[in-house]
Parts: C-alpha cells; sequence; structure tokens
C-alpha cells in the first residue's frame, strides 16, 4: 500500500475541486480581472487615480457577484491571473477557474470551449464593469437562447457586455477589433454572413473612462 505525502493529498484535493458535474444546463461566466492597484481600469485610473480606480473596481466586482448570485445557472469566475479563495466570488457559489494566455478571443473561446464539453446547453459570458447590468438581462438572454444561437448584449461603446450561445461558434472569436468602438458591428456582421441567428438585449454602458462612470 502507498502512502501519500502531503503534497499528494493537496494535488489530490486541487483535482477534485477543478472537477465540477453540471448541476444545471445553463452555464454563467464571469471574467473578472485580479483587483490589484495600477492594473485596473487603467484608463479611467488616467483622471481619477489609480487608488480611486481599483476602489470602483471593486464595487463593479461585488455588483457583479450580486447580479450572478440571482442567476439560476452555474456561475464561472474566470480570473485573468490566479484564483482567489474567500473573496467576493463566494466557494460556496462560484467555481473558480484561470483565463488562458491569449488575446480576449482566445480566452472567451477556450472558456466556452470547455464548458460546452463540460455538458452545458447554453453558455453566457458577461463581464464586470457594469453598474447597470440586472438579473432580467441574464435571465433574458438564456430564455432568447431557446431559439437564436447567439445573444448579445451591446455595450454604448461599440462592444458588447454579454455574449450567450447555444452551440460552438468559434468564428466570433477570430480577428475581431477587440476592445475598439466597431467590435459589436463586426459581430453582428459575422453572424449575417453566416446565416446565423440571433437577438439583441438593451444596451448598456460599460465603465470604462471617467465620462462612462459620470454618464
Amino acid at each position: 500500500m502507498g502512502i501519500l505525502s502531503n503534497n499528494d493529498t493537496e494535488d489530490n484535493q486541487d483535482m477534485i475541486a477543478n472537477f465540477y458535474f453540471p448541476t444545471s444546463k445553463n452555464a454563467l461566466i464571469i471574467f473578472a480581472r485580479n483587483p490589484e492597484l495600477g492594473k485596473c481600469k487603467t484608463r479611467l485610473a488616467e483622471t481619477v487615480g489609480d487608488e480611486t480606480a481599483l476602489e470602483i473596481y471593486k464595487h463593479l466586482l461585488l455588483h457583479t457577484a450580486t447580479v450572478a448570485k440571482n442567476i439560476p445557472a452555474d456561475r464561472f469566475v474566470f480570473y485573468s491571473k490566479t484564483i482567489q479563495k474567500n473573496d467576493i466570488w463566494d466557494d460556496n457559489i462560484f467555481r473558480k477557474k484561470v483565463q488562458s494566455e491569449g488575446d480576449l478571443g482566445v480566452k472567451m473561446e477556450n472558456a466556452f470551449l470547455e464548458l460546452f464539453q463540460m455538458g452545458y446547453d447554453k453558455v453566457i459570458i458577461i463581464g464586470s464593469d457594469l453598474f447597470e447590468l440586472r438579473p432580467h438581462h441574464i435571465n433574458t438572454a438564456y430564455k432568447d437562447l431557446n431559439t437564436n444561437e447567439v445573444v448579445i448584449g451591446p455595450a454604448k461603446d461599440g462592444g458588447y457586455y454579454l455574449l450567450g450561445l447555444s452551440k460552438m461558434n468559434v468564428g466570433l472569436f477570430k480577428n475581431k477589433p477587440w476592445s475598439t468602438t466597431n467590435l459589436l458591428e463586426e459581430t453582428i456582421k459575422e453572424l449575417n454572413n453566416k446565416n446565423k441567428s440571433f437577438t439583441t438585449l438593451e444596451a448598456l454602458n460599460d465603465i470604462d473612462t471617467y465620462e462612462d462612470f459620470i454618464a
């Protein structure tokens, strides 16, 4: 009989913690940046300073977590760098992962692929920078996925705050102008060119700059 070392035990515990059985047909992905001074909301920080920008981002994270807790789905928070324990993302509610390497498109594609491979029927991703986000936006998106392949929540800056899929669509993550004002336009153009069924939600204002914050 072998004897497990402390390291073996910890490895086994980590393996078990990272193996999930779906408890719903719906999955919600939240992309969140680790809240670190000088590395959050850098465009906002140009106006209000690093410390204030970090505090604003922490409020945004808390708001997003509160909204997500009210969604009837398996909830996954994907950290930008490292998984954090005992933070605002309750370990009993949120399943925790780390975003893959690559640009935003690669990170999103890999997250969607992972959850579809786990057996989910509908997968939605949201960011963590919208004070205007409410549970009904996400719940409406799940409902719309009953009759559409794609649901998009347009952001007023030309991007989007929500993307929902009822089947994997890798084309949405390839060769897109991430973090620009024409991301939404290019995404919709691709969907139309490929005759994909989609719908859009209410447009919301995400917080990237001081102007967004005071709007």
